[in-house]
């Protein structure tokens, strides 16, 4: 197997990591921009110009550069019919020109995945199974860290992170709760939004989000933050028999306050769950699965004002 990375950045090392330990023999090149500073890793080769390889013979590219360049790398990519893994989230903004684009790479056929790690962390994957058939009344959703603890020894304000010029925000950076969401029961019916950036951490982009998704007969409520200094991630399912809560960051379940699920699973791991289900279920055409147009219709609904 041989893929070709586009970006090599931190979650780039992440994806590598994951297909040199599922997949000993592959071959992986990454595309750098000529005069770029890198240090070596081991197993990839670089190159600095697409003539200089022959893209036919990937298997797939992987797309994990800012996401404020995703737009035009995928155009310029899909002349090439080949798969796409592209990293999260699919656009900075969605503007007309995207959304063609989205039509386009389904009008080709083009196979394509959007990577959302936490749909394969094992306490998401387990509420899902739980919650079948069970009558829902009510969902909260809370994702809340410090984000000058992100990145330890970096100015956290000079980070995209923390820049609305830059397509920062807690909204698009933790779209990963709107994902998990969007998965586990679906489309919205109405939306309603509220973003600010009134905390002590002084930045441009927004630090705060709040979200009210309503379906046929319950509503869920979604809490987004920055500033929160005691990191916490859960998800509450309130159903007719009693309460689910979710607890992301430790990977458990209880259930009416009774632990009923618990997963040694580490973050990491997640990387390596979700390439291998690229590569033997996507890759293999057996399943579609968080393709362009769904991954596009989620933006939409984080951007959303």
């Amino acid at each position: 197997m041989k893929v070709l990375i586009i970006g090599l950045g931190s979650i780039a090392l992440k994806h590598i990591k994951a297909l040199q330990e599922l997949y000993p023999t592959v071959v992986i090149y990454a595309l750098r921009r000529k005069g770029e500073s890198s240090k070596e890793i081991k197993g990839v080769i670089e190159v600095f110009d697409l003539d200089e390889i022959a893209i036919d013979r990937f298997s797939f590219i992987l797309i994990s550069n800012p996401t404020a360049v995703h737009y035009q790398t995928i155009k310029e990519l899909i002349r090439y019919n080949k798969p796409l893994f592209i990293e999260k989230p699919l656009f900075g903004k969605i503007t007309e020109d995207s959304n063609r684009l989205v039509s386009e790479i389904e009008k080709q056929g083009i196979l394509t995945y959007i990577a959302c790690n936490l749909r394969f962390l094992e306490c998401i994957v387990k509420i899902k199974e739980l919650i079948v058939d069970k009558r829902i009344n009510e969902v909260n959703v809370y994702c809340g860290s410090y984000l000058p603890d992100w990145r330890p020894n970096v100015d956290f304000r000079k980070v995209y992170s923390a820049n609305k010029e830059m397509g920062g925000g807690v909204h698009i950076d933790l779209i990963h709760e709107l994902d998990y969401i969007y998965w586990l029961f679906g489309e919205p019916f109405f939306t309603q939004s509220f973003f600010s950036n009134k905390s002590s951490l002084d930045i441009t982009a927004y630090d705060y989000a709040n979200y009210l998704w309503e379906y046929n007969d319950f509503s869920i409520s979604v809490v987004l933050n920055y500033y929160r200094r005691d990191s916490k991630r859960t998800l509450e399912i309130l159903t007719d028999e009693g309460t689910y809560l979710v607890d992301l960051l430790k990977n458990t379940i209880s259930y009416n306050e009774k632990l009923i699920f618990q997963s040694n699973q580490l973050p990491l791991q997640t990387y390596t769950a979700q390439m291998q289900f690229f590569v033997e279920e996507i890759l293999n055409k057996r399943i579609k699965f968080n393709t362009i147009v769904e991954a596009n219709k989620v933006l939409e609904l984080c951007l959303q004002e």
